[in-house]
């Protein structure tokens, strides 16, 4: 049976403001879970998802990969597979895309490149309620962006990770880390090989305490330097966050 099985791809997007988070947990509802009941709705087969990496609670995800094993007739019409799924799954999450893929394919180790955003705004807004970070002083983007700079590289980012979780390292390689001004408010752009937990949270946190002056940009050095959590800015609010992009060597994510 097993060697009829064939490897399929999703890609999904969702308004993470109703879950904690990705990941199938005890107790609480999650997108993972939520996914995996529509596909047993309609395949009538047992179903494992795995995602290209976790979100945390109310951490939103604007592309966010999976895979699944199941019997290749399964899905005998994309289209008419997607419409199904979307039917079943809440208004808050959406299946963009359903494709085969090797069986060798990986979601969560084939990944080469994550991409994160963050989205502050300044003045009240009711449509932003959930969707990005309310402050009330406004940073020197300059000067964050001058601390922002020395995250580019292959570091150490222990410093940045949240305590207690078992990874293999603390070594990632940030290729881009940059402020953007827009006309709401503000949005931090990151791209690595591979996230820590809570990592990017942090780095925000960081990289405001740089910009409403309380540090120097040069201070961001000596954080990383020291591999210590508590020598980092406090993590922003989760409901800012976004996964914006999952890149595969043998995939065309940009569509």
């Amino acid at each position: 049976m097993e060697d009829s099985l064939q490897r399929f791809f999703l890609e999904i997007a969702y308004d993470g403001t109703s879950y904690h988070g990705w990941q199938v947990q005890d107790n609480a509802i999650s997108v993972q879970e939520r996914l995996n009941e529509a596909l047993r709705k309609i395949l009538r087969y047992p179903i494992e998802t795995i995602g290209a990496g976790r979100t945390d609670t109310g951490v939103h995800a604007k592309q966010l990969f999976v895979h699944l094993d199941i019997p290749g007739s399964s899905i005998k019409n994309e289209d008419r597979f997607l419409h199904s799924l979307n039917a079943l799954l809440p208004h808050d999450i959406a299946v963009y895309r359903v494709f085969a893929v090797d069986k060798e394919a990986h979601a969560r180790f084939d990944a080469t490149e994550r991409a994160y955003e963050y989205h502050i705004h300044f003045r009240k807004n009711p449509f932003l309620l959930y969707k990005s970070w309310q402050l009330r002083e406004r940073p020197d983007v300059m000067v964050m962006n001058t601390a922002a700079a020395f995250l580019v590289g292959t570091q150490d980012f222990e410093c940045f990770s949240k305590s207690h979780t078992q990874v293999y390292t603390n070594i990632c390689t940030v290729t881009q880390a940059y402020w953007q001004e827009t006309k709401d408010g503000l949005v931090f752009h990151i791209t690595a090989n591979r996230f820590l937990r809570n990592m990017v949270r942090a780095i925000v946190g960081t990289l405001l305490d740089i910009g409403l002056k309380k540090k120097t940009p040069e201070s961001i050095l000596d954080v990383i330097g020291s591999k210590d959590r508590s020598k980092a800015g406090t993590s922003v609010p989760a409901h800012g966050l976004y996964l914006t992009k999952i890149v595969y060597p043998y995939i065309d994510t940009t569509f």
